[in-house]
Formats: structure tokens, sequence, C-alpha cells
């Protein structure tokens, strides 16, 4: 069967279903003699009989009843391919994977929610991971597109930026910094650091923001989490540099403070990021909009983190 054309497979479908050689090629706008020839290449590259002909019609072979299933699997797998292009073709159906950097966990289901409320036919995945794991995922074509707060630079991409992302140092409620104001980065050099892991966004953002004071600075524990190191700051093992929408809702109910840090918070963006080579389909096109033009509103607002540090 490997030779075989969809044009022949065509061919012994509608001679099944009319009967007759004559009633297929008025079917497929063809003529007898085209019909007749499509039959006739098939049976000999198969080497079998797929019909026999009986002054009742076209009767199919044990052969021919092989052929006749195998075909009409085909054109039912051709049909439902055509079905669901048109759903992408008009946004009733589709798949969107999403790579989020671990830090967009925080707001990245809240926004995908929002997007399934307006297009419900479509369905989301959403792949979480430090920052290396999510660029491999995105250079590996394995993601649609990414949510990240630095879009990579070895890979060719579209990023657009969508929403302010701070940064800022936390420390559990009652430091003995958490009441000064206007605190000099030095200040941190009597403290404890809990930092996340290499690859990972948040180490990086700490290595630029604090680079000249790095190698002064006292180490604490390296966290591959920032769940882990957010219950570690509580637990008062140290301070930390963090994204402020990991830490907003602990913010806002008194458990962590930002401290009043001269240049913090750092204020960076969010970025919808997307291969330049790769062409979205319609659902991914549209969830890239939407990221765009609506992604800020599903963000803390940057507010919230320069009053931590006023109160």
């Amino acid at each position: 069967m490997k030779n075989a054309t969809l044009k022949q497979l065509r061919a012994v479908l509608a001679i099944q279903r009319s009967g007759r050689i004559v009633n297929a090629a008025r079917e497929l706008n063809l003529t007898t003699p085209a019909i007749t020839s499509q039959l006739k290449l098939l049976e000999e590259d198969l080497g079998v009989t797929l019909f026999d002909r009986t002054q009742g019609g076209m009767r199919l072979t044990a052969a021919g009843s092989e052929v006749y299933r195998t075909a009409l699997k085909i054109s039912d797998a051709l049909r439902d391919c055509d079905e669901r292009l048109d759903d992408l073709r008009g946004l009733r159906g589709g798949v969107v994977t999403v790579g989020a950097v671990s830090t967009a966990k925080y707001f990245a289901p809240r926004l995908m929610a929002a997007f399934t409320r307006i297009h419900p036919h479509l369905e989301l995945r959403l792949n979480v991971g430090n920052r290396g794991v999510v660029f491999e995922a995105l250079r590996d074509y394995t993601v649609d597109l990414t949510i990240t707060g630095r879009p990579p630079e070895d890979i060719d991409v579209e990023a657009t930026a969508f929403g302010k992302h701070p940064l800022v140092v936390i420390a559990p409620a009652d430091h003995p910094l958490a009441k000064r104001r206007a605190i000099p980065r030095e200040a941190l050099l009597a403290e404890r650091i809990l930092i996340r892991e290499p690859g990972s966004g948040t180490r990086a953002a700490f290595e630029a923001t604090f680079g000249p004071l790095n190698p002064a600075l006292t180490p604490g524990m390296e966290i591959a989490s920032n769940e882990t190191i957010k219950q570690a700051v509580i637990a008062g093992l140290g301070i930390a540099l963090i994204s402020g929408h990991t830490v907003a809702a602990e913010i806002a109910d008194g458990r962590l403070v930002a401290l009043d840090i001269v240049g913090l918070p750092v204020m960076r963006e969010w970025y919808a990021v997307r291969r330049s080579d790769r062409t979205l389909s319609n659902a991914a096109a549209a969830f890239f909009a939407f990221l765009r033009e609506s992604g800020a509103d599903f963000l803390p607002p940057p507010m919230l983190f320069q009053a931590s540090a006023a109160a």
C-alpha cells in the first residue's frame, strides 16, 4: 500500500459506494477510463484483484475489502484533519503550549483562565521551569511561546513587553532593617543572603543588581525554589532579592516586607516571547496578542511594593 495514491483510494471508495465504475466516475467528476486506469494501476501495484465484475455490479474481493477498510480510515482521518483545521482557522479549537519561568506561575494561571473564558474551545497547557529549562523548550520547539522576565539572547525571537516586573529585597516583618528608610546597599554586607540556583532568572537579576557587592556579600543557602526562599526568609534564615510578584500576598498580609533599599525596587518587564522562525497557529497567535494587550491587567500593581517599603 505504500505506493497507493489518494486518487486510487478515492476511486475504490467511490466504486464501492456506487457499485459501478461509470457511477464512480460521475461522483468524482472524472471520466470512466480515468477511474478504470486508477483501479488497474492499484491492482497491478498490489498484485491482487480488488473487485469482481458481476452482472449486478462491482463486488469487493477479500483483498478489496482490506483495501476498502484502509481507504475508509484514511478518508476519515483526512476529514477529521480538515475539521480540526477549520476549527483552528476559526479559533474553535486548538492547543497552545506555554512555557513560563517559575516566577510567572504566580500570575500565569489567572491570565490563562481569563483567556479561556474568551476562547472556551481552546486548550492551554502550562510548562513551568527555571529560565534555562524554559528557554531550552523554546529552542526545541516544544512550546509555542514563553513568559519570561528577560528574553533569550541566543535564539532569534520576537519579544513583546506586557507588564512591569519589580524585583525587591524581602525580609521578615520583624527584621531590624524593616522600618529603616533609604537603606544603603552596603548595609546588606551584614546580612545572610539567600539566592536561587544558577540558570534561574532571579539569580541572574541578583548578580546584575548587586554586581560590585557580590564578592563581599555573606552567602546563605542556595535554594532552587521561590516558594522555599519565601518560607526561609519568613523563618529568619536570611534576606533575598526576589520578584515582587512571588511575594505580593505575603507583603499584603504583613508576613514579609520589601526593604527600602536605595535604588530598589528594580523595575523590569515581563515579556511574551515566540520564535521568529515559527508560524504560530491562530490559537497561539491569539494568546500572544492577549498577553501583549491584556497581560498587565493580571499583575499585582507596582505601587504595592513601593507602599511596603514606605509603610
